[in-house]
């Protein structure tokens, strides 16, 4: 399977080494709109830099992976659909949710694999967790609570590009409570600036915790911070009817120290590119999968609406101070 590559800055990077992992596909050109960076990594791993028209036109291209801004993804999505292209898209489909309504259109007439990059759902512990759930080990799953804090916020430039807290960090809690427990019914946030007052003059938040309701009574709290000075805290925790299961942070090493004056061990790793690499590298096999034996996409369009949808509704219910329903004209099914 031929493979272009639309984005050449950070996430780019990590998915060109993990098209590398898979004997089953080819990096063969990328793109970017800063021509500098397609060089550098096209000279990295020995592929051609070219436009995207070149790449939309190469009828021997068989699939794209788009890791570009955000701004870019719908277009890219609906290029890639016009060209025949088997199609990898980094989260999210778009800031707007009504545009990401339209890509679900365009996406159910494509013949070839669609799938969205929630690479969380790939990570081994909480893949783990989900089969233990699934299988019944602990009953059935009544709380679900997600963690999730950066070790410091990004750069105030960078939040006023990124559609806000719930769009672009809790979108990937918003799906991991989709793929354990389902759509929920109803979504109730909370939000402060704790961290930088910059943040908050960017009308953004920092800190927030997020509430979701399920028809059957279940409910699923989410917690995010934009600082956690001992590293990347990520942790999954399900209480069910007849026990819990619990996915804990990956630490930096595994020795622990116990002395008269306490027992400590490592902090946790300090961020996404350590915590999760494997996790990218999976996913994208589970997509060279869908294109070269017909499986299914384990994490699809649909799964990006959704996650977007939750986004939506918690931006109006933090806007408003009140529980807001997830309905179906938000998630198009």
């Amino acid at each position: 399977m031929k493979v272009a590559l639309f984005g050449a800055g950070r996430i780019g990077k990590v998915h060109a080494a993990s098209i590398k992992t898979d004997p089953r596909s080819d990096l063969v050109a990328v793109t970017d709109v800063v021509s500098e960076a397609a060089d550098a990594l096209a000279r990295e791993h020995g592929i051609e830099a070219r436009s995207a028209e070149d790449i939309f036109a190469d009828r021997s291209i068989d699939a794209i992976l788009i890791a570009s801004s955000t701004d870019t993804h719908a277009g890219l999505i609906e290029a890639g659909v016009r060209s025949n292209k088997a199609i990898f898209c980094e989260k999210p489909i778009d800031l707007s949710l009504e545009r990401a309504l339209e890509i679900r259109k365009i996406a159910a007439s494509h013949d070839k694999p669609m799938m969205m990059g929630f690479n969380r759902r790939f990570d081994p512990n909480f893949a783990a967790l989900k089969a233990a759930l699934d299988n019944g080990d602990i009953g059935k799953g009544e709380l679900l609570a997600v963690t999730s804090y950066d070790p410091a916020p990004p750069p105030v430039s960078y939040i006023k590009v990124s559609g806000g807290l719930y769009r672009d960090m809790m979108i990937h809690d918003f799906d991991m409570c989709s793929f354990l427990f389902g759509l929920p019914k109803t979504v109730m946030a909370h939000g402060s600036c704790l961290v930088d007052p910059e943040i908050g003059a960017a009308g953004d938040v920092d800190t927030a915790v997020v509430v979701l309701g399920y028809d059957d009574g279940r409910i699923a709290t989410i917690r995010n911070s934009r600082r956690a000075p001992y590293g990347y805290d990520q942790r999954v925790e399900v209480l069910g009817s007849k026990g819990t299961l619990a996915a804990e942070n990956e630490i930096e090493n595994t020795v622990v120290k116990s002395t008269s004056a306490g027992v400590v061990s490592a902090k946790p790793v300090y961020f996404f590119l350590e915590r999760y690499m494997r996790a990218y590298s999976i996913e994208w096999s589970a997509f060279v999968d869908a294109f070269v034996e017909g499986k299914p996409v384990p994490a699809s369009i649909q799964d990006g609406v959704n996650a977007l949808a939750l986004a939506e509704a918690a931006n109006r219910s933090l806007a408003e101070g009140r529980p807001v329903e997830v309905t179906s004209e938000m998630t198009g099914v």
